[in-house]
């Protein structure tokens, strides 16, 4: 076999070890879980912290998840319960968001990491709903925060999301610099300790170039036509610089979404002004940053350490 035959084998392989051990976890029951609309898919579970780890005792930070999955119907909250549980292991008080995704199959779509069976696989997101949600539940969040999760200090609050989640933390971070006409713009940045972002769709016109997740950018915003004119609506590299601590987790080993991707949204920060961090870990893919038995997800606890405390 050539070298580079092998090589792809061998990231094929390790990609898909990664992926197996990542969703090998059972689901973790939340604490609590409260709506913030109408729609079932409207709803944040709320895991308490499991130890203090608040200097002199106190409310703990909390940590916002945002999960991923390419923003496809198949890929809920529940993959991510682990992640969640493992941060509130680790001292957060965590709300973990669900949102409306895309349900509709199309012909020739893969779905979040591949194509499945018989080359058809659900829409990306919703629009605007995905985007309607999000936003409400962080403006939910305070309220409800007091109300399900006593435990939790909303005032040291750290949003944190994989792949498309990672997109839709960015997002949340930068409504105030969203164009006026935005139903979703705020007047001032939200009041974030800091956003971290793992292997995040952070820069739509480099994730489109490379096909990430079978065009799923293209698909969010509503298809070929409707993208140059709601990309500025939705592109995290368009709405800098958001003057909120950010952090961008990625593995250098990525194939789903990859590094180059990341590297252009710290481009974009640093052209306009903003230093935004960008850490990269060796021989990691896509999944081990949300898999508790992964030292990734490890660096991950402490990037949203740094920013929380």
């Amino acid at each position: 076999m050539p070298d580079d035959a092998a090589a792809r084998a061998a990231a094929e392989a390790r990609a898909a070890a990664e992926e197996e051990s990542a969703f090998s976890h059972a689901a973790v029951d939340p604490d609590v879980t409260a709506a913030y609309g109408a729609d079932p898919d409207q709803v944040i579970d709320f895991y308490a912290p499991r130890e203090a780890v608040s200097p002199g005792g106190g409310l703990a930070p909390l940590v916002v998840v945002l999960h991923g999955g390419a923003w496809r119907a198949p890929y809920d909250r529940r993959h991510v319960t682990p992640f969640a549980d493992f941060l509130a292991r680790r001292g957060f008080a965590v709300a973990n968001v669900e949102y409306r995704r895309g349900g509709v199959s199309v012909p020739g779509q893969g779905a979040a990491a591949g194509a499945v069976a018989g080359g058809v696989g659900p829409v990306a997101g919703r629009w605007p709903e995905t985007f309607d949600d999000v936003a409400a539940a962080m403006d939910a969040l305070p309220a409800l925060v007091r109300e399900f999760l006593p435990q939790a200090d909303p005032r040291r609050m750290v949003v944190t999301g994989h792949s498309a989640g990672g997109h839709l933390a960015l997002w949340a971070a930068a409504r105030h610099l969203l164009p006026d006409d935005a139903a979703w713009r705020i007047d001032r940045p939200a009041p974030l300790r800091g956003v971290v972002a793992l292997a995040p769709i952070a820069d739509f016109t480099v994730a489109e170039k490379l096909d990430v997740c079978g065009g799923a950018c293209r698909q969010l915003l509503g298809g070929e036509e409707e993208f140059t004119a709601r990309v500025p609506y939705a592109d995290p590299a368009l709405l800098l610089p958001t003057g909120i601590a950010t952090t961008l987790v990625q593995g250098r080993a990525d194939t789903v979404v990859p590094q180059a991707v990341a590297e252009a949204y710290a481009d974009a920060a640093a052209k306009a002004g903003e230093v935004v961090g960008l850490t990269l870990l060796e021989d990691v893919g896509h999944f081990p940053l949300i898999d508790p038995a992964a030292d990734a997800c490890a660096v991950v606890a402490e990037e949203i350490a740094q920013l929380a405390w």
